[in-house]
């Protein structure tokens, strides 16, 4: 039996709370709904669904959850965009991660970082962790509920994608870099953000995908 390729790098998304509850529309990765308060907005499908919600219908998915959910959905202005982006460098910095592609977008975070003795888990837990951190200390001001409690900044651990070929991680830094143009914003350009090179083929032919 062959062997798989070896993991070059891991394509890490999560997003901030509310953004993908376990029975959004356009279906999760979650197995069971926790939360008694939000059975009612939909059933729950595991997976990504085949047949995408239209926007009309993602949008009244949504204004149902913040009727029902104890805290408001997180969204970030521009100011704390650039706020996590120092977060993220921070992280990259002091846990030597390689970093070849970042997108942190209003309602969700793109990050691309290359093969490390951490597992991808690890590495969403530290980025998580410092972000977190940065908006509950200088940001949270406008997200406090009632009984002040600290409002959640991530809606979960998210996802993680696995990247065995180089083409794969470059077909993903387009992906990434794409998001805020999808919106109409432009380009992120951050300073943490290394070109990718070919790792670990620099200079070689790397083998046919598949």
């Amino acid at each position: 039996m062959d062997r798989p390729p070896p993991v070059l790098a891991y394509h890490l998304i999560w997003t901030a709370y509310g953004w993908w509850l376990p029975n959004d529309p356009r279906g999760s990765m979650s197995r069971t709904i926790r939360n008694d308060i939000i059975v009612e907005l939909g059933e729950l499908h595991y997976g990504r669904k085949k047949v995408q919600p239209n926007s009309r219908e993602l949008k009244g998915f949504f204004h149902r959850a913040r009727e029902v959910m104890k805290f408001a959905l997180l969204e970030f202005s521009e100011a704390e965009i650039v706020a996590l982006g120092g977060a993220v460098r921070d992280c990259v910095s002091k846990n030597r991660y390689t970093c070849y592609a970042c997108a942190i977008m209003p309602d969700h975070v793109h990050v691309l970082i290359r093969r490390h003795r951490d597992r991808a888990e690890e590495m969403v837990g530290h980025l998580q962790d410092a972000t977190r951190l940065l908006i509950q200390r200088d940001h949270a001001g406008r997200w406090c509920g009632s009984s002040q409690e600290a409002h959640p900044v991530w809606g979960g651990p998210g996802w993680k994608v696995f990247l065995d070929h180089p083409d794969d991680i470059r077909r993903t830094i387009r992906y990434i870099e794409s998001n805020p143009v999808k919106i109409r914003r432009p380009v992120q350009r951050w300073e943490f953000v290394a070109p990718y090179d070919g790792w670990p083929f620099a200079g070689r032919t790397p083998p046919p995908i598949g």
